[in-house]
C-alpha cells in the first residue's frame, strides 16, 4: 500500500494550509520529533549541532537553508542576507564550508539580473573564506533559467560553485555535457519533482538507466563530480564502472541526504569513499520533508510509529 502513494499524493499535501500549521506546531516540537528524522532543526545552530556530530563520525557535510520561490526583490535581498549570515556563522564555527542555495529564493521568478546580483553577493565572501557553494536544481521550469545563472557566474570568473542535474529529466545529458565542457562540477541526482511526460522519464527503470548514463559521462568527462543516491543499485553500479576506468575515489564523491539510508552512509564511508552529507534546516522544512516521503514511501512507516509514540 505504501509502496502506491506518489509523489502526486505528497505534493498536494505539502501544498495544503491545514499541514503545514499542524507541523509547525508537532514537526519540530522535541528533539525527537518525527520530522527530525529529516531536517536538522528550524535553526542554523541546530544544522550546525548536526554537521559537528556528522563530521566527528567521517562524514563531510553540505547545509542547506530550506525555502523557495520568493516574489519580490525585497524577500530575495533579505534570503541573500540570510546565506551571507550563515557563511560568517559556518566560518566561526569551524564546520565545512559547503552550502547549497535555490535560486527561486535569489529572486529567479524576478528575473537573470536580480537573481545574479544576489547569487554575487553570496559567492564574493564565500571565495574569500574558503566556501563551495552549490546552486540545487528545482522543478524542470527552472532548469533552464538556472543553468543559465550558473554560466553567467562562470564566465564572469568565479570558480568555488557548482550545479545540480536530475536523471529524471530528458535534457539532463545535453546539460551534462554543457557544464562539462566548461570545467563546472555537477551533483547528480533522480529527482524529486513531479514532472510531465514531455519533459521527464516516467518509469523507475528509466531514470535508473539515464543515471547510469549520466555517472558513467561525469566520472569520465566531468570535475569531480558529486554521485547524491541511497540506492544501493546506482552505488553499486558507481562503484564498479570507477574501478573498471581507474578512476579513484579521490576523483568524485558520493552524496546523502541527511537521515536517509543511514547504514548506507556508514557503508560508503566504511569502503572508503567519500561520503558528503546534505544537511537541510529552517523553518520551511515541511515542503522538503513531504518530498522526501515521496521519494521513498517507505518512510511514512517511520513517520507513522514517531506521531504513535509521541501521543502515547
Amino acid at each position: 500500500m505504501l509502496a502506491a502513494i506518489s509523489k502526486t499524493a505528497f505534493a498536494m499535501l505539502a501544498a495544503s494550509p491545514p499541514l503545514r500549521r499542524v507541523a509547525s506546531q508537532y514537526g519540530m516540537r522535541r528533539p525527537e520529533s518525527f520530522a527530525r528524522r529529516f531536517v536538522a532543526g528550524e535553526t542554523l545552530d541546530d544544522a550546525i549541532a548536526s554537521a559537528r556530530t556528522l563530521e566527528a563520525s567521517g562524514f563531510q557535510i553540505t547545509l542547506d537553508l530550506l525555502g523557495e520561490s520568493v516574489s519580490t526583490i525585497e524577500a530575495a535581498a533579505d534570503a541573500t542576507g540570510a546565506y551571507v549570515s550563515m557563511l560568517g556563522a559556518i566560518d566561526a564555527a569551524g564546520i565545512g564550508r559547503n552550502i547549497s542555495v535555490k535560486l527561486s529564493q535569489l529572486g529567479l521568478d524576478i528575473d537573470h539580473a536580480t537573481t545574479v546580483d544576489n547569487l554575487r553577493r553570496i559567492l564574493d565572501p564565500a571565495d574569500r573564506a574558503g566556501f563551495f557553494i552549490r546552486i540545487d536544481m528545482e522543478g524542470s521550469a527552472y532548469t533552464g533559467p538556472t543553468l543559465d545563472v550558473f554560466e553567467t557566474v562562470w564566465t564572469i570568473g568565479y570558480r568555488n560553485v557548482g550545479v545540480v542535474l536530475q536523471s529524471c529529466l530528458r535534457r539532463s545529458e545535453a546539460d551534462a555535457r554543457r557544464v562539462n565542457a566548461i570545467g563546472g562540477r555537477i551533483r547528480l541526482v533522480k529527482g524529486a519533482y513531479r514532472e510531465p511526460r514531455s519533459v521527464a522519464y516516467q518509469k523507475k527503470s528509466e531514470v535508473d538507466a539515464a543515471f547510469v548514463s549520466l555517472m558513467q559521462l561525469l566520472l569520465t568527462d566531468g570535475t569531480f563530480p558529486a554521485i547524491a543516491t541511497h540506492d544501493p543499485a546506482m552505488l553499486e553500479a558507481t562503484r564498479a564502472f570507477a574501478r573498471e576506468r581507474g578512476v579513484g575515489p579521490d576523483r568524485f564523491e558520493f552524496q546523502m541526504l541527511y537521515g536517509v539510508r543511514r547504514d548506507l552512509q556508514a557503508a560508503v564511508r566504511r569502503d572508503g569513499y567519500g561520503l558528503r552529507v546534505y544537511i537541510p534546516f529552517g523553518r520551511e522544512w515541511f515542503p522538503y520533508f513531504m518530498r522526501r516521503l515521496g521519494e521513498r514511501p517507505a518512510n511514512v512507516g517511520f513517520v507513522v510509529r514517531s506521531l504513535i509514540a509521541e501521543r502515547a
